[in-house]
């Protein structure tokens, strides 16, 4: 049986891979991002209201910075980036988008009572 060319194979990763988005999607799956950004959200948000604010927020930033530089990311622009989190996180509100497609189903599905 012959090799499939690259092409083949791309094809067939692409329509697995969007299967595999579609039952996420169907069973309210979260991503590794998502939980990424709801603990990196809990874990600013929790370091502001100590007294020691700013030394825990230098350590975990510290801590991300580090191993980002690690995976080949400029230094500068990860503490960029951070801060920008920190600053947007800070002002208390919940920074994240409803995820529609979930609150629809969420909805429907709900049993009733």
């Amino acid at each position: 049986m012959p090799r499939k060319s690259k092409k083949q194979r791309n094809e067939e990763q692409a329509v697995r891979q969007q299967h595999v988005r579609d039952e996420a999607k169907a069973r309210c799956r979260p991503s590794r991002d998502d939980l990424a950004r709801v603990l990196l959200w809990q874990m600013i948000t929790a370091a502001q209201g100590r007294e020691d604010a700013r030394i825990a927020l230098d350590k975990l930033s510290e801590a991300i910075v580090g191993e980002l530089e690690r995976q080949g990311f400029a230094v500068r622009e990860c503490e960029n980036v951070f801060e920008d989190l920190v600053d947007r996180y800070s002002d208390g509100l919940f920074p994240f988008r409803p995820k529609r497609h979930l609150t629809s189903q969420s909805v429907s599905s709900a049993p009733s009572r």
